[in-house]
């Protein structure tokens, strides 16, 4: 879970957004194929509009995962990339291509299985092989629909340009409600989030076949945050046999709240959560859930007075993190009427059933290699998540080592482990 534009992280995220509006252009890419003149390009090249490319009549829009459109959004050449991921503090020793990054708009359903529309990026490397694996990235905690990656510039592409430039497609959604998708985000809602996620893949597996760079059907899973939990979940659903046209061959996810229970919760009493992070996270966490689970009747039962009359309304997809603090209280003890915060504290009934709906996804056996990344600095997501989630895994006879990146923070724990994960998905691919 991550707060991608924080105050804290405002100047980085405002010169990485200059840098890379610098480094990019928009893809002047035909119907069907990559242009040939895109082979090798490692410049920023020149800026022209985005053009829209509607899916062929021949798609099959009512199947999940249906491509509706295909838009191109960036053509960023190697050095681009490099110097995109350095103004983070990233290594880029694994940076060996420029990126094209196409907007999919693709058929997935709503937490209420009825029929919706999507969108996730979808980011393939310039040169390397002409048939990709796939890497399934999944991005952290987001408030504003701009800050997707399909749309937002700056620190939700980290990931996808990352691991597209060291020679892999890579598919990220944007999840139900953020990027250019309808209605409201149901926020750490994992059977929502994994079902968006499945179908990006499927929708990834189209467009790359129509611009000319087929999928092998080897997926590479991980995500961040928000996303770590949901990689882990794709991974179960994919070895359950979601789609027997992919195949799971590595799971890396990265700070997942895989243990609300047991972690995350407890967490925001003992002080291994900052007080800014409980609030923002619990209080998305509950209006999010309170539209999927219904938890109270009127908002008065858990909010004080002012905020039960705005607080569902900040997290609307339309909001920026920035205006939310500034109409929230400095902590969750502020905000919360005394009884609902000892029910947060103890949770029961309705909440603890829409808790134990996310929680679980290390409960399972993978067949597939598995490294969980964390940090013992991380006060956003504890490091208790990733040793909880090793521990249900252990039960199950599957090791999965926990690389503890030290006193990282929160954000710093994807930046250091990022470029460690592209370089184990290398030895795993080289091994198929």
């Amino acid at each position: 879970m991550v707060m991608e534009n924080n105050a804290s992280n405002s100047a980085r995220t405002t010169a990485a957004r200059r840098l890379l509006a610098a480094a990019t252009v928009v893809v002047l890419a035909a119907l069907g194929t990559v242009p040939a003149s895109a082979a090798g390009h490692s410049g920023s090249g020149r800026q022209a509009p985005a053009r829209h490319t509607p899916a062929p009549a021949a798609a099959h829009h009512d199947e999940r995962g249906g491509l509706l459109a295909l838009t191109p959004v960036a053509r960023v050449g190697r050095a681009g990339v490099a110097d995109f991921l350095a103004t983070a503090g990233m290594d880029t020793a694994t940076v060996r291509h420029g990126v094209l990054a196409y907007r999919l708009t693709y058929r997935t359903v709503t937490p209420q299985g009825a029929p919706t529309t999507a969108t996730g990026l979808l980011v393939l490397p310039e040169g390397g092989a002409h048939r990709l694996d796939l890497v399934s990235d999944t991005h952290g905690t987001m408030v504003h629909r701009d800050y997707a990656p399909s749309v937002g510039e700056d620190s939700g592409r980290y990931a996808s340009y990352l691991q597209a430039s060291a020679g892999r497609a890579v598919a990220a959604p944007d999840y139900l409600g953020l990027g250019k998708g309808p209605g409201f985000h149901p926020y750490m809602d994992t059977r929502s989030a994994v079902t968006a996620t499945l179908d990006m893949l499927r929708a990834s597996r189209t467009a790359a076949r129509r611009l000319g760079r087929p999928l092998t059907g080897d997926v590479y899973a991980s995500g961040f945050s928000q996303g770590g939990q949901v990689a882990m979940a794709l991974g179960k659903a994919l070895e359950g046999g979601a789609d027997r046209r992919f195949t799971l061959r590595a799971l890396a996810p990265v700070s997942g709240p895989y243990d609300i229970e047991h972690a995350e919760m407890p967490g925001t009493f003992d002080g291994s959560i900052n007080d800014t992070s409980a609030l923002f996270y619990m209080t998305y966490f509950l209006t999010a859930q309170n539209r999927i689970h219904p938890l109270w009747k009127d908002p008065s039962e858990a909010f004080r007075k002012p905020y039960a009359d705005i607080v569902e309304g900040l997290f609307d997809s339309g909001h920026t993190e920035e205006e939310i603090f500034m109409s929230l209280p400095g902590t969750l003890r502020e905000l919360l009427t005394d009884d609902y915060y000892e029910a947060i504290r103890h949770p029961a009934g309705a909440l603890l059933a829409a808790v134990r709906a996310q929680d679980g996804n290390c409960a399972w056996k993978p067949d597939v290699p598995v490294r969980l990344y964390s940090s013992s600095g991380d006060t956003d997501v504890p490091i208790a998540n990733a040793r909880n989630c090793a521990a249900d895994l252990a039960k199950r006879g599957v090791r999965a080592p926990v690389t503890d990146q030290g006193p990282a923070g929160h954000n710093e724990t994807y930046l250091k482990s990022g470029p460690q994960i592209v370089r184990w998905f290398d030895a795993e691919s080289a091994r198929h």
